[in-house]
């Protein structure tokens, strides 16, 4: 058998590990590798000739399997240390992990996230081998039962396959609805600590290279997911099962979909309450966040809460404000980085918006998109009843407002915040909402294919990382653009598009991921998400969009 590794064949006589082949390579920090282009974990045996590329901590897919293994032994660690306690995992501030504990019979306080942290580093040191087990889905059913996971017994019903997969480690058996590593010695580095009303625990991190990000306690944002998990409970709708209790009927999808619009709406309020109570300081408000947030729906939902409070409210581009192709910055390759600050005409927005603040007639500019060149805009005149709404990567950022007081400006950071799960050990990536998002958008507004989409989505997470992140505790506010129905509508838009990726497309293996976990969702129709809601960004019929 020839293996081509790194461009050279290297040929075996004997079926061997992954694991093993990276041994007699002295390949260091592997935690995955990709055989034909397909995902495979380290006990993986390749049994004919084939291409293997090895995946280490840069690379999304085994920095994803690092993070699956580590919260499996910290549930197996709970569970020697507590076994009455149930620990369930969330997403949380600062790139980390929140481990919430139910059950404990005792204060959770750092001695006792002491000796969880001092179990899960025996466990690692033992190196354990962590086994993939095939069961049945009733061998399952009973398994979860007995080890008292309701949570886990309820997702089993909704997977079409009439088996799964279990991982067993000395004993312990679970599943993390993902690829596992060999064994615990694999885990050289986390970082765990009491932060309330659970502990953090922080991963290696594939855009830091394998770093652990230092921890950056962000208020505005931990409350912001208190809200979330606190509405989870409220609608007794945080997990698939629960999601898809309410798809069942037409009137109950109604109703879910109306609930979750109704905390836009309060949020919206919230908002506008705020800007209102302080309108005789604010000018400009400005509005950032990742890529499928919503901004643009948001902005203008913004603009008509406002009007209903007697202001008005007007929308400037920052998109105006390019300098074109040829003045932008370079990349490292030499291409223009059209995502660079630098890329804006900084000093003439600044000039202009405060201009207008001072009460001055401005003629703005418009940036011809077809042409690649700036003409000449619509003339400005503001009162004190019409604050300034720009939006955009960039808004955020000081260097773009430097010449506007502070207090004159409110900044709003918007981003999809979920605290929703497959089960209570595996909870759904924000990141993966937005892609989804953007993959249906993309078709819908653009005519690009999920390939495409996927194409760019690199370039895109490196702008959020440079341009966006560092510039969210800026925020006066932070709006959750999440619906937690909207998997359930996604779901047919984006499993067409991600099954027309072919296998040998370099792509297959995150379709490939996306459509295990849209699977579990039942689908809710469009017809009933109302015209104005964000939702309507990305699958189209927008009261916004024309």
């Amino acid at each position: 058998m020839t293996l081509k590794i790194l461009g050279k064949p290297y040929t075996y006589d004997e079926p061997l590990r992954l694991e093993e082949i990276a041994e007699k390579l002295n390949e260091s920090n592997v935690l995955a590798a990709t055989v034909d282009g397909r995902l495979r974990e380290l006990s993986y045996i390749p049994t004919k000739d084939a291409e293997v590329e090895f995946l280490k901590y840069d690379h999304p897919d085994a920095a994803r399997i690092y993070e699956s293994t580590l919260r499996y032994v910290v549930a197996m660690a709970i569970k020697n240390m507590y076994p009455k306690a149930k620990v369930k995992f969330n997403y949380s501030i600062s790139r980390s992990i929140l481990a919430v504990l139910e059950g404990l019979d005792q204060v959770l306080d750092s001695g006792v996230v002491n000796k969880i942290k001092q179990e899960v580093e025996r466990l690692i040191q033992r190196d354990l081998t962590i086994e993939r087990r095939r069961v049945s889905i009733g061998e399952a059913t009973k398994l979860y039962t007995d080890l008292d996971m309701p949570d886990k017994v309820s997702i089993l019903k909704y997977r079409e396959e009439d088996y799964v997969n279990l991982y067993e480690c000395n004993g312990y058996m679970n599943y993390m609805f993902g690829y596992m590593l060999p064994s615990t010695g694999y885990l050289s580095a986390f970082n765990m600590f009491l932060y309330h009303p659970g502990f953090i625990i922080q991963v290696p991190r594939a855009e830091l290279g394998g770093a652990i990000p230092k921890f950056v306690d962000e208020p505005t944002f931990g409350q912001a997911l208190k809200e979330v998990a606190k509405w989870g409970k409220i609608i007794q709708g945080n997990t698939i099962p629960m999601i898809n209790e309410y798809a069942k009927t037409y009137q109950s999808s109604v109703d879910f979909v109306n609930m979750c619009e109704t905390k836009h709406a309060h949020q919206l309020y919230e908002l506008g309450n705020q800007i209102y109570n302080n309108i005789d300081n604010i000018r400009l408000i400005a509005i950032a966040g990742p890529s499928s947030s919503g901004k643009t729906t948001f902005s203008n939902r913004l603009r008509v809460e406002l009007m209903s409070r007697g202001l008005k409210p007007i929308m400037i581009s920052i998109d105006d404000y390019y300098l074109g192709k040829a003045q932008a910055p370079k990349n490292e390759d030499g291409s223009p980085d059209l995502e660079h600050v630098d890329a804006l005409d900084v000093e003439l927005f600044n000039h202009d918006m405060l201009a207008l603040i001072q009460g001055q007639r401005v003629t703005l500019p418009h940036f011809n998109f077809k042409t690649g060149k700036r003409e000449q805009g619509k003339s400005l005149q503001l009162k004190e009843d019409m604050p300034m709404i720009i939006e955009g990567i960039h808004a955020l950022n000081e260097k773009l407002t430097h010449s506007i007081p502070k207090h004159q400006k409110f900044n709003i950071y918007i981003a999809p915040q979920t605290q929703l799960h497959i089960d209570d050990h595996n909870p759904i990536s924000i990141t993966e909402l937005r892609l989804l998002r953007r993959i249906v958008r993309d078709q819908k507004y653009r005519n690009a294919s999920a390939s495409d989409t996927l194409d760019m989505w690199p370039s895109v997470r490196r702008g959020e990382f440079k341009w966006i992140y560092p510039f969210q505790k800026e925020a006066n506010f932070v709006f959750n653009s999440e619906l937690t129905y909207e998997f359930a509508v996604l779901k047919k838009h984006a499993t067409t598009q991600l099954q027309a990726i072919p296998r040998d497309s370099k792509h297959f293996i995150t379709a490939n991921r996306l459509l295990k976990f849209l699977k579990y969702f039942d689908s809710i129709d469009d017809d009933i998400v109302p015209c104005n809601s964000l939702l309507r960004e990305f699958i189209g019929g927008s009261s916004f969009h024309h």
